[in-house]
């Protein structure tokens, strides 16, 4: 992720965040340190961002997002309730 300078929320990233159901600050930190990343199946392009949250059970953070410019776009973040640490 390095050379970005802003991280941008959609509007449904945003929503998340506002709701208090997502901290901002995890949301940055998996995609500037991911513990694992994979291709987003459905959408060419976007990147899926994996990381373990221990303020919040350990429950695996999944942040969606693609490049826009110099910068990335967030497009979903949630908790997956399938993914398991790496």
């Amino acid at each position: 992720m390095k050379g970005w300078h802003v991280i941008r929320l959609s509007r449904h990233a945003r929503e998340r965040v506002d709701a208090g159901e997502i901290l901002r600050e995890w949301i940055d930190l998996t995609i500037q340190h991911p513990a694992w990343i994979r291709p987003d199946p459905l959408r060419v392009g976007v990147t899926q961002s994996f990381r373990a949250i221990p303020e919040f059970g350990n429950r695996i953070l999944r942040v969606a997002h693609r490049p826009d410019g110099t910068d990335v776009l967030v497009i979903t973040a949630f908790f997956d309730r399938g993914a398991r640490s790496r």
